[in-house]
């Protein structure tokens, strides 16, 4: 089906019959929805809903339902709008400016429903009836977007979530083309491994998880269960929020390795915000997105033969080795060029405990597809894991839990909204804080577990040594590293850095992924600027550059004064700046600074760790913590890819492995 029709009555009224195809394929009965793009009606019915959460829905919870309904009608002087009038489940705000009537009032409190979030427009990809029956036996769903695996081995389950990264495919596609039919991973040797039997003991464990959760309260089971859980064509605004937990392991399809200029299905691949149906915006969008992935896809096909013809192909190198690393070189510049609605594949493997934190955290989330998304995953992990996802549906567990994430966010919205001063210039990278006696503080931590000293005696002790005492002991501590994965003991975490970053919010997505540091960002737009790659001034592409970030500027415009600020993150490219922090101790700037400044990382982000990597030295004064990080790589280099691609091929060819086909 289309996706960005110009009638949105049109759109409406196909989307609402592969709506209640899909939602009667989940339900057990029906056929299947039509391949191509299925854009379901903007809310169900309390029928819908209550068959979906059933028994997790008592009488309070649809008591208070219906008392959303009336505070709406009452507050806006009869029926409210189709948003209002949908089931509800807990409470947000609506700013002055995101108000949904079109006129400009005081914040108040409106009521939204994660069951009936009006769900996004998104590919069906179309199997044969024989991949179909295969895939069925090992995937909780065929046609979703969101589903887990089940009955594979793990390291089936591993190599599926690893190829993510460098596959344009989706994992079920992957798992019919590439494993299915392999000798060792094939379906016959899975099939005689598990006998048959996809999931082994399932009904016997959730009794035993149900027994510990409801009769002693023991959470710490809920971190011994985990789950692979696939989810496919999210936005760049969705991932960020997947991808927030610390405790849990995120593959996600690279815009460093893939192209992003083949439709998928009749669009290309950008999420369109749900909420824009309610503004009459949807066509606009569309129109501005298909315009913006047409230009990159001009840019970074010129940007293909400027690296070829600038790089030629070495005698030593396989044509994939050097297609490779030119594709890389070309993605990297292009990507700025990308909407954060662009799609992308994140594969996630997590304890029960850590996909409940994370599905409350977006069923507190104010954007559609977020909330939406939540109730697909929730849908899928009660197959595979369902003891523990049962509290996230309890109103004073889960529903609990909502609300005070709720409340937070809507009462620190609007602190920060009351302040009152100007945007301040900053750097690219500031340190802004540091412990001045953090190397002595490293020093007495390093000498703790090999003494019987209390702690303030021992800094007393590292207090009234001399530089050259402390040096030897670093000395000591730090050892002989032969390479970059050895790393100082937890000695290190006893002093920090708080770095200030304000960069393009690709190289965000990059350093986003160091979960174990405090870190925090704000919202996407296009107020501090872009940044144009030097190799677009030289394909002579600045014109079509620089008019692609002004069409996404007044498209954001166009919905932060429609729709607010949240909704108009999806139109911001890449390119344009966003300001964040990174809090982190001495070892965690081990791990990031030596890992992203090796040559084969982006140019941009290994400039960001560079310039916080001469900080710890020059500003904060740590000058022995700083030539400890042996392995942080100040250099620059041309094709920077081109090693890292040798080594991976010279690998394959010990092992007698051919070069990919793609």
């Amino acid at each position: 089906m289309e996706a960005g029709n110009n009638s949105a009555t049109n759109q409406s009224k196909g989307a609402s019959e592969n709506h209640e195809q899909l939602h009667q394929c989940e339900r057990g009965r029906g056929t299947r929805p039509q391949t191509g793009w299925a854009q379901p009606k903007a809310g169900s019915t309390h029928y819908e809903v209550e068959e979906r959460y059933g028994r997790n829905h008592d009488n309070h919870h649809k008591q208070g339902n219906e008392s959303a309904k009336q505070q709406s009608d009452k507050r806006h002087g009869g029926e409210a709008t189709s948003r209002q009038l949908l089931p509800t489940y807990r409470e947000i705000w609506h700013s002055p400016h995101e108000d949904v009537y079109g006129a400009t009032q005081a914040p108040e409190r409106l009521f939204v429903s994660i069951g009936n979030t009006a769900p996004p427009a998104y590919h069906i990809e179309e199997f044969t009836d024989e991949e179909r029956a295969v895939l069925g036996q090992y995937f909780t769903n065929i046609d979703s977007p969101v589903f887990a695996l089940q009955g594979l081995p793990e390291v089936v389950k591993g190599a599926l979530f690893a190829r993510y990264s460098r596959s344009p495919k989706s994992v079920r596609r992957l798992f019919i083309d590439e494993f299915a039919a392999d000798s060792e991973l094939g379906i016959t040797h899975i099939a005689a491994a598990t006998d048959g039997d996809a999931i082994v003991g399932t009904a016997r464990a959730e009794n035993l998880y149900d027994r510990v959760f409801n009769q002693f309260g023991d959470d710490s089971v809920a971190q011994l269960g985990a789950a692979h859980l696939a989810v496919e064509q999210a936005s760049n605004v969705l991932t960020k929020v997947l991808e927030w937990g610390r405790l849990a392991s995120f593959l996600e399809q690279s815009t460093r390795y893939i192209f992003y200029d083949k439709k998928l299905g009749e669009r290309y691949r950008y999420q369109i915000p749900q909420e824009l149906a309610h503004h009459g915006l949807t066509s606009r969008f569309t129109t501005d997105m298909d315009q913006m992935f047409s230009t990159y896809s001009e840019v970074v096909a010129k940007l293909v033969a400027y690296y070829e013809e600038l790089y030629p192909k070495q005698s030593d190198d396989s044509t994939f080795v050097w297609k490779s690393t030119i594709r890389a070189k070309a993605c990297d510049d292009a990507r700025g060029l990308l909407p954060a609605s662009t799609q992308s594949n994140v594969g996630i493997f997590a304890s029960g405990q850590a996909f409940e934190s994370l599905l409350l955290r977006m069923r507190a989330n104010p954007l559609e597809e977020i909330r939406w998304f939540q109730d697909a995953m929730l849908a899928e992990l009660q197959k595979v894991i369902p003891s523990f996802m049962k509290r996230v549906d309890v109103p004073d567990r889960g529903g609990a839990w909502v609300d005070y994430f709720a409340e937070i966010q809507d009462a620190m919205a609007l602190r920060g909204a009351s302040l009152d001063a100007p945007t301040a210039d900053s750097p690219t990278v500031q340190l802004v804080e540091f412990d001045p006696h953090g190397e002595r503080k490293v020093a007495a931590a390093s000498l703790y577990a090999h003494t019987n000293l209390p702690d303030a005696t021992l800094r007393d002790l590292v207090a009234a040594m001399s530089e050259d005492e402390i040096s030897s002991i670093f000395a000591d501590f730090v050892g002989n590293r032969t390479n970059r994965r050895h790393k100082p003991g937890r000695g290190m975490e006893q002093t920090f850095y708080r770095f200030d970053v304000l960069c393009d919010y690709g190289i965000f997505r990059d350093l986003q992924r160091h979960r174990m540091m405090t870190l925090e960002w704000q919202q996407l737009s296009p107020e501090h600027g872009y940044i144009t790659p030097d190799s677009i001034t030289d394909i002579d592409a600045v014109g079509v550059w620089q008019g692609s970030m002004e069409r996404a500027s007044d498209l954001y415009e166009t919905v932060n004064s429609a729709a607010g600020s949240q909704v108009a993150q999806y139109a911001v490219p890449f390119a344009n700046r966003v300001r964040f922090y990174m809090n982190m101790n001495a070892r965690e700037a081990f791990h990031m600074l030596e890992l992203r400044t090796q040559q084969g990382g982006h140019p941009d982000y290994r400039a960001v760790c560079q310039e916080m990597h001469r900080q710890i030295r020059d500003v904060a004064g740590h000058e022995r913590i700083a030539a400890a990080m042996t392995y942080v790589d100040h250099n620059d280099y041309d094709l920077a890819r081109l090693e890292t691609e040798r080594r991976a091929a010279a690998k394959r060819a010990a092992l007698g492995i051919d070069d990919p086909t793609s």
